[in-house]
């Protein structure tokens, strides 16, 4: 049986080694439609929407875009986006039960990360290690649901004027953010980005950011996928924080792409 592992390009994921994995691009709207892929200038796309004074914005992919993706694998695995950010979720199980319709015998399945980002990429790591190992369809769709119960998001953002402007944060909790230095500290609880902590300078976030991961059950040995939106000073930071309390704590640094890019904003 083959099967293959697609994720929408929130992931910040464009391949998986060994693995027959793809993603589906979501797509930035501005002065120019940018197409989230790993040829997209993002220190481009990012100086360009700064200086855009119109409305931004973004889109993800259709339904078609999505069945095209799966190609003719006999097991699908797909790892959106949180449904309560995008309709990404909504698209890609259309697309499932229309591949499953069209193609009696194949099975499709449609993990909502209630996430983004890192939390993603790391779920389809786990699908691929399950499925890899042998594990039926059924089982691998069961331990990836159990691993997810066990994976936390949290994020540390300079700015969240985006997100405001596309209705997903409060815009009055996105004013502080930026003011005088303060950063606002959250986790993504149930799919919905919820502030928590407002603190001023990023080596005081970072601290937090550890206290958060405490309290949340991180332990030693433990993997943390940290996603930089051209923050990679503070990503350096955190992990000297990390590693002073957890040694053996396996930590992972990515570049942002183009569509946690835009909602993460630099910082």
């Amino acid at each position: 049986m083959s099967y293959k592992i697609v994720s929408d390009s929130s992931s910040n994921m464009f391949s998986l080694a060994g693995m027959n994995y793809t993603t589906v691009p979501m797509k930035v709207l501005g002065a120019k439609e940018y197409v989230d892929t790993p040829e997209l200038d993002l220190a481009g796309m990012v100086a360009e929407l700064k200086e855009f004074k119109s409305k931004s914005g973004s889109s993800c992919p259709n339904v078609q875009e999505w069945i095209d993706a799966f190609g003719d694998a006999d097991e699908v695995y797909c790892v959106t986006i949180s449904r309560n950010l995008s309709g990404s979720y909504n698209s890609a199980k259309q697309a499932a039960e229309t591949y499953m319709d069209e193609n009696p015998g194949k099975k499709a399945y449609v993990f909502d990360s209630f996430s983004a980002g890192p939390e993603m990429a790391m779920m389809a790591e786990k699908i691929a290690e399950y499925a890899a190992a042998g594990c039926d369809f059924d089982t691998v769709v069961e331990k990836v649901e159990a691993y997810q119960n066990r994976v936390h998001t949290l994020f540390s953002l300079e700015s969240l004027t985006n997100l405001a402007r596309n209705g997903r944060v409060n815009p009055a909790v996105a004013k502080i953010a930026g003011v005088l230095g303060i950063r606002v500290i959250g986790d993504a609880n149930h799919g919905q980005i919820t502030p928590i902590h407002k603190v001023r300078g990023h080596k005081k976030a970072m601290q937090t950011l550890v206290e958060m991961m405490e309290e949340r059950g991180f332990y030693d040995g433990a993997l943390i996928r940290v996603a930089a939106c051209f923050a990679q000073s503070q990503a350096e930071d955190l992990k000297a924080l990390v590693l002073a309390k957890w040694p053996n704590a396996r930590f992972v640094t990515e570049q942002t792409g183009g569509l946690c890019s835009f909602y993460a904003e630099v910082g």
